[in-house]
C-alpha cells in the first residue's frame, strides 16, 4: 500500500481495479483548508491520462510491474518485434506501445519492456543512446559549443537541437529522457 502523500513519478498503483502510473504530481498546501495531492495519472493499459486530486492519507495498493531488458529486432508493418535475450522469444508490440522508445532506438538496441499480468504496455529506451546525425546544416569553422544550436535529424528520424560545430555523419550521445544532445562520441 502507498499513501497519496508518498506519490512519486513512475510509481504504479491500482485505483478502482485499474492500473495507473503516476506521470506527474504536486503536493498542494493552500492557505486555508487541508493539504492535498494533485496528480496526473496514466492508465497503463489504455494510455488514458487523468488529472485527479487525492487526500494525502488515502492509501492505494501498489501494482507489480515486471520490467525486462529486451532487444529491438525489426518491424513488420504495424508490429515491432522485441526479443527476450534469455529465452530468445519474440514479442510483437503495436506502434502505440513503443512509439516513444522508437524515437531513440534502432534495430539490435536494448530497451526495457514493461509488463503487467503478462501483457506488455510500455517500452522505454535506455537513458543515453549513441546515434549518428543523418541530416543537418554543415558546421562552420570557428563555431563553439556556446554559440547556439541548430536542428538535426538523427538516424532514427527524430529531430533534436545540436551545437553548431556538429556535422552530418558524426556520432553523438543523446539523453532520451529529455531528448537533448549530451556530447560528441569518438
Amino acid at each position: 500500500m502507498i499513501e497519496a502523500g508518498d506519490f512519486r513519478k513512475g510509481v504504479t498503483l491500482e485505483i478502482d481495479g485499474k492500473v495507473y502510473v503516476i506521470v506527474d504530481f504536486q503536493h498542494v498546501k493552500p492557505g486555508k483548508g487541508a493539504a492535498f495531492v494533485r496528480a496526473k495519472i496514466k492508465n497503463v493499459i489504455t494510455g488514458q491520462v487523468l488529472e485527479q486530486t487525492f487526500n494525502p492519507s488515502d492509501k492505494y495498493p501498489l501494482a507489480h510491474i515486471e520490467r525486462k531488458e529486451m532487444q529491438y529486432s525489426y518491424n513488420d508493418g504495424d508490429l515491432y518485434y522485441f526479443m527476450d535475450m534469455e529465452s530468445f522469444e519474440m514479442i510483437p508490440l503495436n506502434y502505440d506501445v513503443c512509439a516513444d522508445a522508437l524515437k531513440y532506438i534502432k534495430e539490435e538496441m536494448m530497451a526495457t519492456v514493461q509488463f503487467y499480468k503478462g501483457s506488455a504496455f510500455s517500452v522505454e529506451a535506455p537513458n543515453f543512446v549513441e546515434l549518428v546525425v543523418a541530416e543537418t546544416e554543415p558546421g562552420i569553422q570557428g563555431d563553439t559549443s556556446k554559440a547556439g544550436n541548430k536542428p538535426a535529424k538523427l538516424e532514427t528520424g527524430t529531430s533534436i537541437q545540436i551545437p553548431l560545430f556538429i556535422n552530418q555523419g558524426e556520432k553523438i550521445r543523446v539523453d532520451t529522457r529529455t531528448g537533448t544532445y549530451m556530447e560528441r562520441v569518438k
